[in-house]
C-alpha cells in the first residue's frame, strides 16, 4: 500500500488541485460571465485559451527550473504566482478597483499569471514519484498527484453552476476559488523545506544519472518512441482541454441545462480517477504499461466518437452521461501511465524534461483544437454573450418552424424588441400602469418571389403594476411594436 508521509506530497497536490480549478473557473458558467462583464463568449473562452498559450514558451522554462532549480522552489513559485493571479482576478468585482466596461482584464490579467504556474506544478508529478516514492510505488504515486488535476476540474464544474445560477453571483464564485490558492501558498511557503527527503527511497534516486537540460532536450528530440507518444498522448490532452472548456457551449445548443453540463464534466471526471486508480495498481503490479495505453487510447477515441454524435440531438442525456463516463474512465486513466512510460522510454533524461516537452506538445495541439473548434461554431442566439438559445434552461423555447430569410430576420426583430421590454427605466416621479401590446405581427413567406402575410398575432399584456420600493412604480408605455416587410 502506498504510504504518502511526507508534506510535499499533499501540499503538492491541494495546489495542482487548485491550478486546475482557476483554469476552468469560467467555462462551466460561459454565458453568466459573458453577461455579467458585457463582453463576448470568445473574450470568456480566451480566459482558458490563455493557460495554452502561455504554457507553450512557459513550459519548456518550467522544464528547467524542476530539472535544474528543484522541486521545492518549483512548487513554491508556482503557488505564489497562483496566488497572486486569484487575488487580481478579484479585483474585477470591487467597486473601489473598478475599471468599468474594462474590468476583463483584471480577469485575463490574473488568469495569466495562474497560466505561469500551471506549467510548474503539472509537471512535477513525476519528479515527485522520482524523488520520494521508492521503484514499486511510483506508477501509484504519480496516479494519485496527476488525478489531482481532474479533481480541480470535477470540482469546477459542479461548483461554478452550483455558485453561480445568475451572472450577479459571479463575486462569490471568485471568492471560494481565492480560497484554496491562498491556503496552498501558505502550506507550499511554511511547509515544503526539503528538496529531497532526508533519505533515499531507492536506489535509483540515490545515484541520479539525469542530463543536462539542454543535453536531455537534443535527446528527447531524437527518440522516436518518444515522439510517437508526446504526439499521440498530447492530442488526448489538447482534446481534455477543449473537451472541458467547451462542453457547456456545445450541450446548450440543443437545450441541456448548465446543470446537466456541469454533471456530464463530472461523471467525465469522476470515471476517470476511478479508471486512473485501478489502472495505476494494475501496471504496477504487471508493469504492462505499453498494452495498457493502446488499449485505453482506443476505447476512449470510441467513446467520444459516440459522444460527438449524440451531442448533436436533443433529449439524449443518457446516451451523453455514458458516453462521457466511459470516456473519462479510458481517457484519464492512461494519463498518469503515459507520463510513466514517457519517464520510462526516455531514460536518462530528466523527469521534469521529459513529462514538460509532452504538455507543451498538448499545449499546441490544445490550441489548434479550441481554434478550430471556435470557427466551426454555428451561433444560434444573435447575442454575442451566448451561443445559445434565449433560456439555456428550457424555461422558454423561442424556436418555430421557418422558412425562408425573411422570416427569420423578422422573427429575431420581435425578439430583440421584446428584450428591450426586460430592462425598462425607472420613473422616480410619479406612479404608472405598465400597458404593453404587441399588435399586428406580420410574418412574411417568400415564394416564388411573392409575398403574402401568413400569420396576424396580436396579443396584449395590460394593467400590469410593477411596485418598485414602497412608493415608485415602474413604467412601459409601449403602444406597439410592428414588424415591418423587408
Amino acid at each position: 500500500m502506498l504510504k504518502i508521509c511526507s508534506g510535499n506530497d499533499g501540499h503538492a497536490y491541494l495546489f495542482l488541485l487548485s491550478v486546475l480549478q482557476l483554469w476552468l473557473t469560467f467555462a462551466p458558467v460561459a454565458d453568466q460571465t459573458a453577461a455579467y462583464f458585457h463582453i463576448s463568449l470568445e473574450m470568456v473562452n480566451w480566459l482558458s485559451v490563455v493557460y495554452l498559450l502561455i504554457s507553450i514558451p512557459f513550459g519548456l522554462v518550467a522544464t528547467w527550473v524542476l530539472d535544474s532549480v528543484g522541486l521545492r522552489c518549483a512548487v513554491i513559485l508556482s503557488a505564489w504566482l497562483n496566488m497572486m493571479g486569484s487575488i487580481i482576478r478579484m479585483f474585477s468585482v470591487l467597486k473601489f478597483m473598478s475599471l468599468g466596461s474594462q474590468n476583463y482584464w483584471y480577469l485575463f490579467v490574473g488568469q495569466c499569471l495562474c497560466a505561469l504556474a500551471q506549467p510548474l506544478v503539472i509537471f512535477s508529478p513525476t519528479k515527485l514519484a522520482a524523488l520520494w516514492f521508492p521503484d514499486h510505488q511510483r506508477a501509484t504515486a504519480n496516479m494519485i498527484s496527476s488525478m489531482s488535476n481532474p479533481l480541480g476540474i470535477l470540482i469546477a464544474n459542479v461548483l461554478s453552476p452550483a455558485l453561480v445560477p445568475e451572472g450577479r453571483h459571479i463575486p462569490l464564485m471568485l471568492g471560494v476559488y481565492a480560497i484554496p490558492a491562498l491556503t496552498a501558498c501558505v502550506l507550499a511557503t511554511v511547509g515544503i523545506r526539503e528538496k529531497v527527503p532526508p533519505t533515499p527511497p531507492s536506489a535509483s534516486a540515490t545515484n541520479s544519472t539525469s542530463q543536462p537540460f539542454f543535453m536531455g532536450l537534443k535527446m528527447l528530440l531524437r527518440n522516436k518512441p518518444y515522439i510517437i507518444l508526446a504526439v499521440c498522448f498530447g492530442g488526448g490532452i489538447g482534446m481534455f482541454t477543449c473537451f472541458s472548456a467547451l462542453l457547456e457551449q456545445i450541450l446548450c445548443e440543443k437545450g441541456y441545462s448548465n446543470v446537466f453540463a456541469g454533471m456530464d464534466g463530472a461523471l467525465f471526471t469522476v470515471c476517470g480517477l476511478l479508471g486512473a486508480f485501478l489502472l495505476g495498481l494494475y501496471v504496477d503490479r504487471t508493469r504492462n504499461f505499453i498494452e495498457s495505453t493502446k488499449i485505453c487510447f482506443c476505447l476512449s477515441a470510441l467513446a467520444s466518437i459516440v459522444f460527438a454524435v449524440a451531442s448533436r440531438f436533443r433529449d439524449q442525456a443518457v446516451a451523453l452521461a455514458i458516453s462521457s463516463s466511459i470516456f473519462g474512465f479510458f481517457g484519464f486513466a492512461m494519463y498518469p501511465v503515459a507520463m510513466e512510460l514517457a519517464v520510462e522510454c526516455s531514460y536518462p533524461v530528466g523527469e521534469g524534461t521529459s513529462t514538460g516537452l509532452i504538455f507543451v506538445a498538448s499545449q499546441i495541439e490544445g490550441v489548434i483544437f479550441m481554434i478550430l473548434l471556435q470557427a466551426l461554431t454555428v451561433r444560434v442566439s444573435k447575442d454575442p454573450s451566448s451561443t445559445c438559445a434565449l433560456d439555456q434552461d428550457g424555461a422558454l423555447d423561442w424556436t418555430i418552424s421557418q422558412q425562408g430569410e425573411s422570416q427569420r430576420r423578422l422573427y429575431r426583430d420581435l425578439l430583440r424588441n421584446y428584450n428591450r421590454l426586460e430592462r425598462p427605466v425607472v420613473n422616480d416621479s410619479q406612479p404608472i400602469v405598465v400597458e404593453l401590446q404587441l399588435s399586428l405581427l406580420q410574418i412574411i413567406d417568400v415564394v416564388s418571389c411573392s409575398l403574402s402575410c401568413s400569420l396576424w398575432h396580436s396579443f396584449s399584456i395590460t394593467n400590469l403594476t410593477s411596485h418598485v420600493g414602497t412608493k415608485h412604480f415602474l413604467l412601459i408605455n409601449l403602444s406597439e411594436v410592428r414588424a415591418g416587410w423587408f
